[in-house]
């Protein structure tokens, strides 16, 4: 489109624009990639990115803002956003390469913002070192990177890779061991998110896996999630005292993911766990820095993030 860019109308999503979000989602995430000499992120049909919407709306009900351009009513750009007790986070934000360049992306930025002043909220979001548009930004409104964090995919055989967890015991978690969770993670990463980790658990989608580590006395020592589906086959969200438990709840995630290729992401600066995936045959596919408007909290621990869903 050329000219002067439309005053775009700003709304939540409705239920029956799921399928044109998830088109939207599609085709801007690969666009982008493969504008940029990478490989598409979604190799399946649209109708697999419609899991943001299915998840997010169960989760957050109308946190989905729309920019639709009035002359044609097309959506022109979507963000999802994450309102918990202790912060908001922005989750996946698109824009249709035809509205490049007419501000969609700061506009539906700016208004987000402005809900999480009014509760007094600092913003959260993990974004990409390589897509240095969406990096500025962010930057520009004064967002801050505060850790640094390598994505790593793992193609694990049909057999398995054979990895004999180390260290605790691990098993999958069930719903008594939400609060636990829960208060592990506020002191680790002074996140609140007890309503995402019951929806985990409560697995009426059939596609998520939690797992948990104990020491002999019962404390909990971390946790780590998943989701498999063909719109996000990734490892986490999650936490962990110390790196070695780190590896065990990882070890024990990738055996989920028997003939797949889960994502996965550490942090830099967690050379163990880095060297452990190296040894399994991870490789890197990209870095993510952790931002933030606001004061985040000081982290402790191995904090293992993930795009779906994004509410830390």
């Amino acid at each position: 489109m050329s000219g002067t860019p439309p005053n775009f109308e700003f709304r939540p999503m409705r239920d029956d624009e799921w399928d044109l979000v998830a088109e939207l989602i599609h085709e801007s995430t690969n666009s982008w990639y493969e504008a940029n000499g990478k490989g598409a992120i979604f190799s399946g049909p649209p109708s697999d990115a419609r899991l943001f919407c299915e998840v997010y709306e169960a989760l957050d009900p109308g946190c989905c803002l729309l920019a639709v351009c009035p002359e044609s009513g097309r959506i022109a750009g979507s963000c999802f956003y994450h309102p918990r007790s202790t912060h908001l986070s922005l989750g996946i934000m698109n824009v249709h390469p035809d509205f490049f360049g007419q501000r969609v992306a700061g506009s539906l930025l700016a208004r987000i913002i402005k809900q999480a002043e009014q509760s007094r909220l600092p913003v959260r979001l993990v974004s990409s070192a390589h897509n240095l548009d969406s990096f500025s930004l962010y930057t520009r409104k004064g967002f801050v990177p505060f850790l640094s964090f390598q994505d790593l995919y793992l193609e694990v055989p049909a057999e398995g890779l054979g990895i004999d967890p180390p260290g605790d015991e691990i098993r999958e978690a069930a719903p008594a061991d939400v609060p636990d969770m829960t208060e592990l993670e506020l002191e680790l990463a002074g996140l609140d998110r007890a309503k995402d980790f019951s929806h985990f658990i409560e697995n009426s989608a059939g596609i998520w896996k939690t797992v948990i580590c104990r020491d002999e006395d019962g404390g909990l020592l971390g946790f780590l999630s998943s989701v498999n589906h063909p719109g996000s086959r990734m490892i986490g969200p999650g936490v962990a005292r110390s790196e070695e438990v780190a590896i065990s709840l990882l070890a024990a995630q990738l055996d989920f993911f028997r003939g797949l290729s889960p994502v996965f992401l550490l942090p830099v600066d967690a050379a163990r766990a880095v060297r452990a995936a190296y040894s399994w045959g991870a490789r890197n596919c990209e870095i993510h820095f952790a931002q933030c408007l606001g004061e985040p909290q000081p982290v402790k621990g191995v904090i293992l993030p993930t795009f779906m869903p994004e509410t830390g």
